[in-house]
């Protein structure tokens, strides 16, 4: 046994015939719940950083509020009003003002992920482990739980989401990822409510059950569902643990069963994974292995324009340009480069979600200004400026045997999403450089820390709360284990003169 193995268990997934009779003890959701449902006791290292992930989510949320798919998606929950103070607030919004918690969890949700700048974790597949915050939250306000309850749930679901990215690729099946997203959703509400090992096995197979889709919604023209996904799953998780409640069972196994998500949608009837899944006894700490986003990008895109930012102070004319390589992992290559050969990522008409997925378009953008802005830097205007095209174009992606086997490192310290990029001039003069990790990756450069996540709260924020809400939002978090469930309700951003806050009937809600 390994430093990486201790405190772990691993269960080995496949595929069992229904004459087999699998047990449900041997069945990976249920593993899973009995992980989730030891009550350990939680460090103050993750406690830390469940508050700077609060943080974090809020600061992108409300950066967020006044786009279209945020607006439409708060303005379809206000359609869902409490009157009895035991519902959920919604970013932006009165706190006086309590909405159905899987309505204020959608809405909570696509403001969250609309931006795509919040934490994330790489490995077997994708995630933004984040992304089941709002979900828990919402709950923890309806149901009226305390600080340390909400803490729970979000370590919960995060060691959850983690464990299963580490070990099960859904996107080389072209599944997206709320497959693992939803199942860890249900599982951090569980958690909170302190449910029972059958409850918590049965709202976790529900959960999966209903949440397989595919990942066109990553490809071709991307549209605003690459926000509401979350939100989506957010809403199936609180309605499956509803219906646990209440004693409805779910199709099972989920995973291993012979008409199963595993037979049918991943690797099929041979299927053989292992699973990682934290020892009964020992603390949950998976959250300490996400990252954020310093930039408003993909995540792979990170660590690239961090390098494009130091590139461009060796080249004085960008108009003699040759070509730019970017030797780079499978991931990078075949999901955000030329790999993908998806004609939209060079498209100066591609919608922002398109760019986002684009790192063609993104390191040219990073090279040329220096900088990125989570709105300036994804504007027509950008995206259609002679010069941008100019650059973008010339751009290529490779995979690396290096890189992608860096990329699937088990040990997190070894683990790397970067690249080398090789810039050739006209003159034939070559600029190489490469880089491992993001600036504020934890083994970067610059690693985030609370003081990072505030500024980038902050600088978000800034002229959007008063500088009293801000405080109060803070200072209100930080003390998060302390919290009693009246003031859980007042986890909220409260935005003066917001849009799409009164009812109205464009939709059908």
């Amino acid at each position: 046994m390994n430093a990486l193995d201790k405190g772990l268990e691993y269960h080995k997934l496949r595929v069992y015939k229904s004459k087999e009779n699998l047990p449900k003890e041997k069945q990976l959701a249920y593993k899973i719940a009995k992980m989730v449902c030891d009550n350990v006791k939680i460090s103050k290292e993750v406690e830390d950083m469940v508050i700077n992930r609060i943080i974090d989510n809020a600061s992108v949320a409300i950066a967020s509020l006044e786009r279209r798919p945020v607006a439409n998606a708060r303005a379809m929950a206000i359609n869902h009003p409490r009157h009895d103070n035991r519902g959920s607030a919604v970013f932006g919004m009165p706190n006086n003002k309590k909405f159905h918690a899987e309505w204020a969890a959608w809405a909570n949700c696509t403001a969250v992920r609309e931006l795509d700048y919040h934490d994330t974790f790489l490995a077997a597949d994708y995630s933004h482990p984040g992304d089941s915050i709002p979900a828990v939250l919402a709950v923890a306000q309806q149901l009226e739980k305390s600080g340390k309850d909400l803490l729970k749930g979000i370590v919960a679901s995060y060691e959850v989401h983690v464990n299963l990215v580490k070990a099960i690729c859904l996107h080389e099946h072209k599944i997206d990822h709320v497959a693992h997203l939803c199942p860890a959703q249900a599982a951090g509400i569980c958690a909170m409510l302190n449910l029972d090992i059958e409850t918590t096995y049965q709202a976790i197979q529900q959960a999966l059950h209903v949440s397989v889709s595919t990942r066109q919604s990553r490809k071709g023209e991307i549209s605003s569902w690459k926000a509401y996904v979350p939100a989506h799953g957010a809403k199936l998780a609180i309605e499956a643990v509803d219906r646990a409640m209440r004693g409805e069972g779910a199709p099972s196994p989920i995973y291993e069963g012979e008409d199963s998500v595993l037979a049918w949608i991943l690797d099929g009837p041979k299927s053989d994974y292992t699973v990682p899944l934290t020892a009964i006894g020992n603390e949950k700490r998976a959250i300490l292995e996400t990252y954020t986003k310093e930039h408003s990008a993909e995540y792979q895109s990170q660590a690239l324009i961090d390098m494009a930012f130091r590139m461009r102070d060796h080249i004085a004319d960008f108009s003699q340009i040759k070509n730019i390589l970017i030797e780079t992992s499978h991931h990078t290559h075949y999901v955000i480069g030329t790999g993908a050969q998806d004609p939209q990522k060079m498209d100066p008409n591609a919608s922002r979600e398109t760019l986002d997925h684009s790192i063609m378009y993104i390191f040219a953008v990073a090279l040329l200004d220096g900088r990125w802005h989570h709105v300036d830097s994804y504007t027509r205007a950008k995206a259609q400026n002679p010069e941008t095209i100019s650059v973008w174009h010339k751009i290529s992606t490779v995979e690396k045997p290096y890189w992608s086997k860096a990329y699937h490192e088990k040990d997190p310290n070894k683990k790397v999403f970067g690249g080398k990029v090789i810039i050739t001039m006209n003159d034939g003069k070559v600029i190489e450089d490469q880089i491992e990790r993001a600036n504020a990756h934890p083994a970067g450069a610059r690693p985030f820390v609370r003081e990072n996540y505030i500024g980038k709260f902050d600088m978000l924020t800034n002229q959007l709360i008063t500088k009293e809400e801000r405080n109060r939002f803070i200072g209100l978090v930080e003390d998060l284990r302390n919290l009693s469930s009246e003031e859980v309700k007042e986890i909220n951003l409260q935005v003066t003169d917001l849009s799409n806050s009164t009812l109205d009937s464009k939709g059908i809600f």
